[in-house]
């Protein structure tokens, strides 16, 4: 286990997560229905999923694609859709 890895990926995944869109539907969950345990069991499985389907498919990708191609493809679409969203914004 490469101790290093997890710690990075914990870093990012946290400082990523903070008061997105996620962690406020689950702050608003909690307060509307009183139950943190239970929301906080539900989020937490679906987080897991999420993350699994994500480094799986990310492992299946990287046998036949090379890793920095997927890291253009990946900076590239975040550029497109950043200015998608902002000219729709601007209009």
């Amino acid at each position: 286990m490469d101790w290093k890895l997890v710690a990075t990926t914990f870093g990012i995944l946290f400082l990523a997560e903070l008061g997105d869109k996620t962690q406020l539907a689950v702050f608003t969950l909690s307060a509307q229905h009183k139950s943190p345990g239970t929301v906080f069991l539900g989020a937490s499985l679906a987080l897991i999923l999420v993350t699994l389907l994500g480094a799986y498919f990310g492992g299946l990708v990287t046998a036949y694609i090379p890793p920095k191609t997927v890291h253009i493809g990946a900076g590239a679409l975040f550029v497109v859709l950043g200015v998608s969203l902002l000219w729709q914004n601007l209009r």
